[in-house]
């Protein structure tokens, strides 16, 4: 059994599949909820929502010591400093305007709604969704089935093939 990230921009799918995986009985981690990020000063001095690190660490020691699977969902600047810990890095993906049409129809989540939202959506798509997907082991396109997105990460968690 694995310790997996899940990443991918908003609007790709990561908490319906995180739902998915959890009714399954996987047990999941949306770091976008909870404790589990602070906005933390980067070295030009500005800041930006980071992983808190003693945090993950202690959530990803636990499941290695357990050898219990886990899936942690999230996409922040440092999370890249986990990726030797995690089995898979997989990056969920979609095109824009599908990710668009997700976040203005979605009620459990308000970001997205404004014009401003979704010009960041935009740049950070243009931007950073490159790196994440050169760091990734596995991209999922989410235009795909739900259950069949489900399928295919928790196969990853099970122990399934990868890239890496």
């Amino acid at each position: 059994m694995a310790v997996v990230l899940v990443t991918g921009m908003s609007g790709v799918g990561k908490s319906a599949v995180l739902g998915g995986l959890a009714r399954l009985g996987y047990r999941v981690v949306d770091s976008d909820h909870g404790d589990w990020v602070a906005d933390l000063p980067l070295p030009d001095g500005t800041s930006e929502p980071q992983w808190r690190e003693d945090r993950i660490d202690a959530l990803i020691s636990e499941h290695e010591r357990s050898g219990e699977p886990l899936v942690i969902a999230g996409t922040v600047v440092n999370q890249g400093r986990f990726y030797p810990r995690f089995a898979e890095v997989v990056l969920l993906s979609a095109p824009l305007a599908v990710m668009l049409d997700r976040v203005a129809a979605r009620d459990t989540n308000p970001f997205g709604k404004t014009a401003e939202d979704r010009a960041k959506i935009a740049a950070d798509t243009a931007g950073v969704e490159p790196l994440l997907r050169a760091s990734a082991t596995v991209e999922i396109d989410t235009r795909a089935p739900l259950d069949e997105v489900v399928a295919r990460v928790a196969a990853l968690v099970s122990g399934g093939a990868s890239r890496r």
